[in-house]
């Protein structure tokens, strides 16, 4: 579901899938606008470095979250990405198509865990910070794809079938990253506090070059803001904020 002012968290808890990176810090401040104290769940996917965890663990602090499960999973026994395998993350400009730092069914995976997390609590509210406009492709990242995910969710759980089906709250859905970015300032929220990059440098620096960099730097310049994050490798230039339009 899109992002509402009609959602109302007072006196409830909601389970915010929170990777460490801008859109699930974003995701997760809007959930606690709306009322809701935040059960934090973090999948330790063995994914190339430990800094998105770092600033997943820095987030949850920062927001209050009432717990912040760490969830180890091992993603690499299966590989087949950029983020799981050893295979060279793309840094030569977002392409066409699913990008091989795709990592297979994540969040088809991870919401699942979610739905797991949040009925053993006893929520029904999950918050997931994906979103279909400025991203890389991602099919798990689709409308169509969350609807279908929340109606598997009311029948193959004990929840769902007596009744109190899950409301799966993705408030950043049809957002750019421009719009992320102020979503966060109006928020109050410190991107400093994040990470995206997808393939830090030797000296843990964000390298500037991959997708997930391409596309953060490019949504703070069209928002009007500078990235606090240090990219070694990127041009004062790049780095710039554009000029309102």
């Amino acid at each position: 579901m899109a992002h509402s002012a009609k959602i109302s968290g007072t006196g409830r808890s909601a389970v915010v899938l929170l990777s460490g990176g801008l859109d699930s810090m974003v995701a997760a401040g809007i959930a606690r606008e709306h009322g809701f104290f935040l059960d934090a769940l973090t999948i330790d996917y063995n994914q190339r470095h430990r800094r998105e965890l770092q600033a997943a663990k820095h987030i949850a602090e920062k927001l209050r979250a009432v717990t912040h499960v760490v969830l180890p999973l091992d993603l690499r026994r299966f590989g087949a990405s950029a983020l799981t395998d050893d295979i060279e993350v793309p840094k030569k400009g977002v392409g066409e198509g699913i990008p091989i730092t795709y990592v297979p069914a994540r969040n088809l995976i991870f919401l699942s865990l979610a739905v797991g997390f949040a009925e053993a609590s006893g929520a029904s509210d999950i918050f997931i910070g994906i979103n279909a406009l400025d991203y890389s492709g991602y099919p798990d990242c689709r409308a169509e794809f969350i609807a279908s995910f929340a109606e598997t969710a009311r029948l193959a759980t004990k929840a769902g079938v007596e009744g109190k089906p899950f409301k799966v709250h993705t408030p950043l859905q049809y957002m750019t990253k421009a719009d992320i970015v102020r979503e966060a300032a109006r928020l109050g929220l410190d991107p400093a506090w994040t990470w995206s990059c997808y393939d830090p440098r030797p000296d843990g620096k964000a390298c500037g070059l991959c997708d997930s960099c391409r596309l953060r730097l490019k949504g703070f310049a069209e928002a009007g803001f500078e990235d606090p994050l240090n990219y070694p490798g990127v041009s004062e230039m790049d780095r710039r904020p554009q000029d309102p339009a």
